[in-house]
C-alpha cells in the first residue's frame, strides 16, 4: 500500500506539473522562512474616505429589487442591510474568527472554532458595495453614505495585510474588482477619490507578490488577480499613481497568458465547474469592459477567441428557460458581476454579456433581466442572434451534451488535463423543460473530513457506477485526487430522426472498467452501463428531483417520469434511498436516490420516460 500511494504521488505530481508544484512549493517555503517578498511589505497610511459620491445626474436604471433590504451571501443568505457586519464572524457558522491583528501568513487555513473560512471571507469580497452603488446611481445619497460607512469600517477592522481577511490574494483581488465595478456604475472611473486610490493601492501591493502561487494554481486564482492588476493598475497609472503602469502591464501580460493557458481551444475550463466557468468568464468580461471605458489597446486575438469560446461553452449547458445549469465541479458560491434580480444560478446574465462583448451577438433576445445586465456596464447589445442550442460534444473538457424535444443529457467524461475537484466520471444530467430530473450533488463546503468531502465530490454525489465502494481515484488531499481516471474510448454524439445518442469508457487505477452508452430521444433516454473488473460488487446510482417516487420492483416512478431497470446478471438490490445535495455554497437538503447493485459482471440498463 506504501510503494502504491508513492506511486501515485508520483504520477499525481507529474500531471500537475513540476513547474507548478515549484511554484506553490517555493511560496509556501519562503512563508515558513519568513523570506517571502509579500512579507516584507510596508504598510501605507490609513485609506480615508469619503470613497464614492453621490452622482449630480442619476442614471435611468432601476437597481435590484433585493437591494433595498440587503443583499444575499453566497446568494441565499440575508445581509441586513442598515448594520455594519462583523467582518471576522462567519455568516455560514456565526462563529467569530480571532487573528485580527496577527499577520496573514500566521494564520491557519482552517479554523476549527469558526469552520470554513469562507463563511468570514464572504462579505469581505465587497459584493455589497455594488449594491449600494447602484442604490447611489440611482440618486439614493443614504446608500452612498452607508456605502462610505461600510467601506470606513471595513478598513478599520482589517489593518492592512494582517489577519484572515488579507490571507488570499484571490479575495483581495475580488474586492479590487468589485470597487471597480463600483465606479462603473456610479461612473466615477475617471475622478477616483484618493482615499479610494489608496486602499486600491494598498490591494494591488499584496496582489503583485504572489502571483506565482496562483499560477501554480491553475485556476482562477490567476485570471482573477490578473486582471485585479490590470484594472487596479490602469486605474492607479490614469490617476498619476508612479506603480500604476508596471502593475498594469504585468496584470495584462498575466491575463491573456491565463486565459490562453486555461481555457482550452473548445471553450472548456481548466476547473470543470459551471460555476468557476461563469467566474473566469465573468472576471475576462469586466476587464474588457474596463479596457473599452479606458480605450486601451485590444487584448489580442487569442484572449478573444478564448472568452468567446468560453462563452459557446457555456451557453450550450445553459437553461434558457430558467438560466439554471448543471451543477457541475466545485462551487464557491462567487458571482461577480451581480447587477440585476437574476438568481445566483441564473447565469444568462454572465451569457448575455460575453457574447456581446466576444461575439457581437445576442444570446437571449427579449429577456429584460439579461439586456439591464448590459445597460448597468454601458455595453451594447449584439447584432447577431445566437443560434438554437443542439447537441455538442466538449471533448477539450470532457462533456457531452444530447438534446431533443424539451431534453437534455449532459454527460462528463474523464479529459482531466487540469486537476480535477470532483469524482464524476460518467456522471449523467438529465434536465426536461427547464426541470433538472437527474442531478449532481454539487459541493457544499471545502471545509469538513474526507469523508464529508466525499459525499458532494466523490461517487456518492454523482449518478454514476461506484466500484467495491470505494471511490474513482484515491484522496490525497482536501483539493486533490490521485490517480486521475481518464477515458478509455469515447464515440462521437450519433443523432438519427429518433435520438442522439453518445459512449465513452473508462477503466481506473484499480482495473475496474466501466462504459456508459447514453441514448436521448424526445421523450425517453436509455442508459446502458457495462461494469467489470472488480472485486465486490458495482453500484448504479441516479440521484432524482426532490419529489414523491415510488419503488414497485425494478421500477421507480414519480408523477411525471417512470424509471425501468434490468440487467444480463441477476440484480442483488435496488433501492430507494436519500442524499444531500448543495444548490448554492454552504446549504444542503435532501433528495431521493435509486440504487442499483449488481455483484457480477454485465450490464445495467436504466430506461427513463417522461410525459411530454
Amino acid at each position: 500500500m506504501a510503494r502504491r500511494r508513492w506511486l501515485t504521488q508520483v504520477h499525481t505530481a507529474l500531471a500537475l506539473g513540476i513547474a507548478n508544484i515549484a511554484r506553490v512549493a517555493t511560496y509556501r517555503l519562503l512563508l515558513r522562512a519568513g523570506m517571502h517578498p509579500a512579507q516584507r511589505i510596508k504598510p501605507l497610511l490609513e485609506p480615508v474616505g469619503p470613497f464614492f459620491v453621490t452622482p449630480l445626474q442619476p442614471r435611468a436604471l432601476m437597481a435590484p429589487a433585493w437591494a433595498s433590504t440587503g443583499g444575499l451571501a453566497f446568494g441565499w443568505i440575508p445581509v441586513p442591510q442598515h448594520t455594519i457586519p462583523d467582518w471576522h464572524r462567519s455568516v455560514l457558522t456565526g462563529e467569530r474568527s480571532g487573528g485580527q491583528h496577527d499577520a496573514w501568513w500566521k494564520l491557519a487555513d482552517f479554523d476549527p472554532v469558526v469552520g470554513d473560512i469562507k463563511g468570514v471571507w464572504e462579505l469581505s469580497r465587497f459584493d455589497w458595495v455594488v449594491t449600494l452603488a447602484q442604490l447611489a446611481a440611482t440618486g439614493d445619497t443614504a446608500a452612498c453614505e452607508q456605502l462610505n460607512a461600510w467601506i470606513a469600517s471595513w478598513i478599520a477592522e482589517n489593518p492592512a495585510y494582517l489577519g484572515r481577511n488579507w490571507k488570499c490574494a484571490q479575495e483581495a483581488s475580488m474586492r479590487v474588482l468589485h470597487l471597480a465595478l463600483a465606479a462603473l456604475v456610479l461612473e466615477q472611473v475617471g475622478q477616483a477619490a484618493v482615499g479610494l486610490r489608496d486602499l486600491v493601492r494598498m490591494h494591488l501591493a499584496r496582489i503583485a507578490p504572489t502571483v506565482a502561487y496562483a499560477i501554480g494554481q491553475q485556476n482562477n486564482h490567476g485570471t482573477s488577480e490578473a486582471a485585479a492588476l490590470f484594472i487596479g493598475g490602469t486605474w492607479l497609472d490614469a490617476q498619476g499613481d508612479p506603480n500604476g503602469a508596471a502593475w498594469a502591464r504585468a496584470g495584462r501580460a498575466l491575463l491573456c497568458e491565463r486565459a490562453a493557458h486555461l481555457i482550452q481551444a473548445d471553450g472548456s475550463f481548466s476547473q470543470y465547474s459551471s460555476n468557476y466557468h461563469r467566474l473566469v468568464l465573468d472576471t475576462l468580461s469586466l476587464a474588457e469592459v474596463w479596457r473599452r471605458v479606458h480605450a486601451l489597446p485590444e487584448f489580442g486575438a487569442e484572449f478573444v477567441v478564448r472568452a468567446r469560446c468560453a462563452s459557446e461553452w457555456l451557453y450550450a449547458i445553459v437553461d434558457e428557460r430558467t438560466g439554471d445549469v448543471p451543477n457541475l465541479g466545485a462551487n464557491d458560491g462567487a458571482n461577480l458581476l451581480r447587477l440585476t434580480d437574476a438568481a445566483y444560478r441564473d447565469f444568462r446574465p454572465s451569457v448575455h454579456l460575453a457574447e456581446a462583448l466576444f461575439a457581437d451577438r445576442v444570446a437571449y433576445p427579449g429577456n429584460a433581466v439579461a439586456a439591464t445586465h448590459l445597460a448597468w456596464l454601458d455595453v451594447p447589445a449584439g447584432r447577431e442572434h445566437r443560434r438554437t442550442q443542439v447537441s455538442a460534444l466538449y471533448d477539450d473538457g470532457g462533456v457531452a451534451i444530447l438534446r431533443r424535444g424539451t431534453g437534455m443529457a449532459l454527460v462528463r467524461y474523464p479529459r482531466f488535463h487540469f486537476r480535477p475537484a470532483h469524482a464524476d466520471a460518467l456522471h449523467v444530467d438529465l434536465w426536461v423543460a427547464g426541470t433538472c430530473v437527474l442531478r449532481d450533488a454539487g459541493t457544499c463546503s471545502y471545509a469538513g473530513t474526507d469523508a464529508a468531502l466525499d459525499v458532494f465530490a466523490g461517487a456518492l454525489g454523482h449518478n454514476t457506477v461506484q466500484f467495491d465502494r470505494r471511490q474513482q481515484m484515491p484522496r490525497l488531499g482536501r483539493f486533490l485526487w490521485g490517480d486521475w481516471v481518464m477515458t478509455e474510448a469515447r464515440s462521437a454524439i450519433v443523432t438519427t430522426d429518433e435520438s442522439s445518442s453518445f459512449v465513452a469508457s473508462y477503466i481506473d487505477a484499480y482495473g475496474s472498467r466501466h462504459q456508459r452508452s447514453v441514448e436521448l430521444a424526445a421523450n425517453r433516454m436509455r442508459v446502458a452501463d457495462a461494469v467489470s473488473s472488480f472485486d465486490d460488487r458495482a453500484v448504479v446510482r441516479w440521484r432524482l428531483e426532490p419529489g414523491a417516487w415510488q419503488l414497485d420492483g425494478h421500477h421507480v416512478s414519480s408523477t411525471r417520469v417512470r424509471i425501468s431497470v434490468h440487467a444480463d446478471v441477476p440484480i442483488a438490490g435496488i433501492t430507494l434511498t436519500d442524499a444531500w445535495e448543495s444548490s448554492h455554497y454552504g446549504v444542503k437538503s435532501v433528495l431521493p436516490v435509486l440504487e442499483i447493485e449488481v455483484l457480477k459482471e454485465g450490464t445495467i440498463v436504466s430506461e427513463f420516460d417522461w410525459l411530454p
